[in-house]
């Protein structure tokens, strides 16, 4: 038996989160690291200098992720991989992400202090891109093996934007597809984040235990029409492609309230061209996002959505291209990890609910190879993504305790 009255030291745990806190800090409090920017290269090396100066191995993949690996006695024993990633959207908030990644730290050390044999090797992950700066989960689906030809051609934004920011990292394409992981060698996947929505707030609980993180999509979605003379053109004349997308955008609002009230949907930018004051917009893009928790229903709401977007097309008598961008499916946590955080809970005395979660997390690409889990900790006012993103700091001690008891029963059980 591990002592379940160990705890992570949160001195220690408290000094590294704010010191990295202060790499791309903005003025209003949130963060800017987007993938493989200045700032988050300086974190990176932050992360590597934290895992020297502690003692424990560095590993970085041919995907660039990069890990603190505390190993045990047997070589050939497998791992059990904790963390999260480092990188931000643009003005973010602090907490999402890094405190994954920092807690998994922390748990490392507080076991390297303790000198408990474990019978697996412990890794504390930050995998890149999670965000989707390039394209979403991009080291967790390379570790995966989950990384197509199509996702490197066609990554979010342009094809040489993709090649020059990987190439300034250090990395290859060949070598995203080298960096998948032998299913065998993985134990299991613990991650601790931010909830990032109100559900434990309104509840009124410590902790959040995942049970499904939902399917998301996305595609591009394209109106063209034709450009004219703003001034000469009649309203009635017009193949204003602007009104097709705008006219998709209010109508995508009303289809999932009426619809599919357990879903989302979200247009998160709109390109308008030629875009000038005086021309009729001949082209307008759409960048669309759609969340359900069940794969039949993101099915569904994917029918749905494209339908819309044909019926806006025609009232406006404007042409319609759709591009797929992506689909990862709804992602069940494993069961028996659920227990293990519920145990962990009750061992702490935290008030503990069952959720989904409504962001996508690497977790979700994990349970492919691995027993995957996930835990959260509340976001005051349900922000993130946001500089106002907040976790009271008890909280943040409270989930990475919950992963460190959550990694001591493993090793009971194993």
């Amino acid at each position: 038996m591990f002592p379940i009255n160990l705890r992570i030291n949160s001195d220690r745990f408290q000094a590294n989160f704010r010191s990295l806190a202060q790499i791309g800090a903005s003025e209003d409090g949130g963060i800017n690291r987007t993938t493989f920017s200045p700032a988050h290269l300086q974190a990176r090396e932050w992360f590597r200098d934290r895992i020297t100066d502690a003692n424990l191995e560095l590993h970085m993949d041919s995907a660039g992720n990069h890990s603190a690996i505390l190993r045990c006695i047997s070589a050939n024993a497998p791992t059990l991989l904790l963390g999260s990633h480092l990188d931000s959207v643009p003005n973010g908030g602090m907490f999402d992400g890094a405190l994954g990644v920092l807690a998994a730290l922390e748990v490392l050390q507080t076991v390297q202090d303790e000198k408990l044999s474990l019978p697996f090797h412990l890794e504390a992950i930050d995998f890149t891109d999670e965000e989707g700066t390039l394209m979403g989960f991009l080291g967790s689906g390379a570790l995966t093996g989950k990384l197509t030809t199509n996702d490197l051609l066609e990554p979010r934004g342009s094809r040489q934007t993709f090649l020059d920011l990987i190439a300034l990292a250090g990395l290859t394409e060949d070598g995203l597809y080298n960096a998948r992981r032998n299913n065998h060698s993985l134990v299991g996947y613990l991650e601790l984040h931010i909830e990032q929505g109100e559900h434990l707030c309104k509840a009124e609980a410590n902790i959040g235990i995942v049970t499904n993180i939902v399917g998301i999509g996305s595609y591009q979605i394209i109106f063209t029409g034709r450009a004219n003379h703003s001034g000469t053109t009649s309203m009635q004349s017009r193949l204003d492609a602007a009104q097709g997308v705008s006219a998709f955008t209010l109508e995508v609002r009303k289809l999932i309230i009426k619809d599919f009230p357990d879903c989302v949907a979200n247009i998160g930018n709109i390109s308008i061209e030629p875009g000038a004051f005086n021309i009729v917009p001949e082209r307008a893009i759409a960048s669309l996002e759609y969340r359900a928790p069940t794969t039949e229903l993101l099915e569904h709401l994917e029918t749905a959505l494209l339908d819309l977007a044909k019926e806006q097309a025609k009232r406006f008598n404007l042409d319609l291209e759709t591009k797929n961008l992506g689909l990862h499916p709804p992602a069940p946590m494993d069961i028996e990890i659920q227990a293990i955080f519920k145990r962990a809970a009750h061992t702490l005395g935290l008030s503990a609910i069952s959720m989904n979660s409504g962001a996508g997390h690497d977790a979700q690409l994990l349970v492919e190879i691995c027993p995957a889990g996930m835990v959260f900790v509340p976001s005051i006012d349900g922000i993130s993504h946001s500089p106002r993103e907040y976790t009271t700091w008890s909280d943040c001690v409270n989930g990475a305790n919950m992963l460190l008891l959550a990694v001591l029963d493993l090793s009971s059980q194993y």
